[in-house]
């Protein structure tokens, strides 16, 4: 297979399995409404996933960096999702779902994050920028918030499963037909795989993007929900993730013309500050347009953080561990965030109002950007330091 091929092939697999996942973000949790479930169990449900993410990512990192091959380690995962999701989304008793939904994460939330870092290694030896790959996920992300949309207006959310197991079953065939990657054939045992955890580095740039990706979490589990406290209805909601995600694949797909003028660093303070800005101007312009028209940033906030945080892990984390560091990053992002995010962003949107919780955000948000400029001059200098004494 060509090296071309291999890039088709994998930008179709992102195209189709985050196809599957804004299934399961954007209408899951109006399937178990319409089933009879409760918000509060809904909750418990969907706050299974980032747990499930901490717990099993890490684990299925390791397995990719001990044997060698990521593409492998993804049509396992891959299986297990298509497997559990029909327990998942056909039963109706809480306690079974419950456990489903445990075990489905434990599948899905591994398997975007190895396609990211199968998209990183094969972006780098065909010579090509990762975000014109992963852009594929965006904008399969995208067409899918629409396309299943019209399919439930026309046959109804209780056939979830059809176009999830449809997206789910091309992904797999075209993640068969995509080329592994090898890492390094230096073996990896449990104790190389804990070393990451002694990375002060990696550590403390995992710990300093908190600030950035609780607020990013809480605006993906409460966009829905304030846009509802706006008078916006299901369609505005729709409309809202679509602006959203085209944007996102518009900065991915240019990505590589922009990338390389700064540090990755540099970069991700330009997302914070565009994050601060959105979060504020969510908190205090009213109205479902206004949110709907600011969703355009979310590209510049999230692509353009996405790529410059995966980049940046990439150079922290020794390559035959690269693996496992990307799906720890993945797991403070989508998983740890995702918990905080959703806990406190609840209590606040609960006794206060959404506005409050946009205007908290957004104060997060700067401090986070404060704490990214010192650990920028912090990094500079230890930099000439090492320089100085090379």
């Amino acid at each position: 297979m060509t090296k071309r091929d291999s890039v088709f092939f994998l930008s179709l697999f992102l195209f189709f399995f985050h196809g599957a996942n804004t299934i399961i973000i954007s209408y899951m949790p109006v399937y178990f409404q319409h089933s009879g479930m409760s918000e509060s169990k809904i909750g418990s449900i969907l706050a299974i996933g980032p747990l499930a993410a901490i717990l099993a990512q890490p684990f299925w990192g390791y397995l990719s960096d001990k044997f060698g091959t990521i593409k492998k380690v993804l049509l396992v995962t891959l299986v297990g999702v298509a497997v559990v999701s029909v327990f998942l989304l056909t039963n109706s008793h809480y306690v079974f779902i419950l456990i489903s939904a445990a075990i489905f994460y434990v599948f899905m939330s591994p398997t975007g994050a190895l396609g990211d870092s199968l998209a990183v290694k094969t972006a780098a030896s065909v010579n090509k920028n990762f975000g014109s790959i992963r852009t594929w996920g965006s904008i399969g992300f995208a067409v899918s918030t629409l396309i299943v949309g019209q399919f439930f207006s026309f046959f109804g959310i209780s056939t979830i499963l059809i176009p999830f197991m449809f997206m789910i079953v091309i992904a797999f065939l075209t993640a068969m037909r995509v080329s592994d990657v090898k890492t390094r054939n230096k073996p990896v045992t449990v104790f190389d795989a804990m070393r990451i955890g002694k990375n002060s580095k990696f550590l403390l740039f995992l710990g300093t993007i908190l600030f950035l990706t609780i607020p990013h979490r809480a605006n993906d589990s409460f966009i829905g929900l304030y846009l509802t406290e706006l008078g916006g209805n299901e369609s505005q909601i729709g409309l809202a993730w679509f602006v959203a995600v085209s944007s996102e694949a518009v900065i991915f797909a240019t990505s590589h013309y922009w990338f390389k003028r700064f540090n990755e660093i540099v970069f991700i303070m330009i997302a914070g500050v565009i994050y601060a800005v959105r979060w504020f101007g969510l908190a205090y312009i009213g109205g479902p347009v206004a949110v709907i028209l600011l969703q355009v940033f979310h590209g510049v906030t999230f692509g353009v953080f996405y790529v410059a945080a995966f980049q940046y892990v990439t150079k922290l984390v020794p390559e035959h561990l690269q693996a496992t560091g990307h799906l720890l990053f993945i797991s403070v992002f989508f998983g740890l965030s995702g918990i905080l995010g959703s806990l406190f962003g609840g209590l606040i949107f609960e006794r206060s109002s959404g506005a409050t919780l946009y205007a908290v955000m957004g104060c997060l948000t700067l401090v986070g950007c404060f704490v990214l400029l010192f650990y920028r001059i912090v990094e500079k200098r230890k930099t000439k330091t090492d320089e100085s004494y090379a």
